[in-house]
C-alpha cells in the first residue's frame, strides 16, 4: 500500500451500494486520492470491530466504511447495526489512544460515484493531517 510516508485508507464497501457507487466514480475516471484499498463485503453490519482493528495494526492510516443510506439496506437494518458499532468502536479506539476521526461510516448509494470520491477524498485528507498511525511506541 504504498510508503510508510503516504497516507493508507481502507475502505470496506458493501456490496450492494457503495461498491456500486465506487464502480462508478472509476468508471467516470473521478479525480481520487490513490492511497485507499478497497474491501468488498456483503453489507456493512457484516465488518467485524476485528477487522478494522487488524486494518490499523497492519498499517493503515484510516478506516472508511461505506453502506447504503439508512432505510435502503439490502439486509432491511444492516446499516443501522453498522452505525451503532462503529459508534461503540469509536469510543474503545480513544480508549488505545487512535483518534476517533481516523475511523469514518458514511452512505454511497449505487449512483453516487462524486460521493465516493469526495468521501475517500476526505478521509485520506482527516488521516494526512493526523499523520501515521504510531501503535508500536515504546513505552520508558
Amino acid at each position: 500500500m504504498g510508503t510508510d510516508s503516504e497516507p493508507k485508507v481502507v475502505a470496506f464497501c458493501c456490496n450492494w451500494c457503495s461498491y456500486a457507487g465506487a464502480d462508478a466514480a472509476g468508471t467516470a475516471r473521478m479525480k481520487i486520492n490513490p492511497h485507499f484499498r478497497i474491501i468488498r463485503t456483503m453489507c456493512s453490519s457484516r465488518i467485524d470491530p476485528e477487522l478494522i482493528l487488524e486494518a490499523f495494526s497492519k498499517g493503515a492510516w484510516g478506516v472508511l466504511i461505506l453502506g447504503c443510506h439508512p432505510g435502503d439496506c439490502h439486509y432491511k437494518n444492516g446499516n443501522y447495526k453498522a452505525l451503532r458499532r462503529v459508534a461503540l468502536l469509536k469510543r474503545t479506539l480513544a480508549q488505545f489512544g487512535i483518534e476517533p476521526e481516523r475511523l469514518r461510516l458514511d452512505w454511497v448509494s449505487a449512483n453516487e460515484g462524486g460521493r465516493f470520491a469526495q468521501l475517500v477524498n476526505e478521509t485520506i485528507e482527516t488521516v494526512q493531517k493526523l499523520g501515521p498511525l504510531n501503535l508500536h511506541q515504546e513505552v520508558t
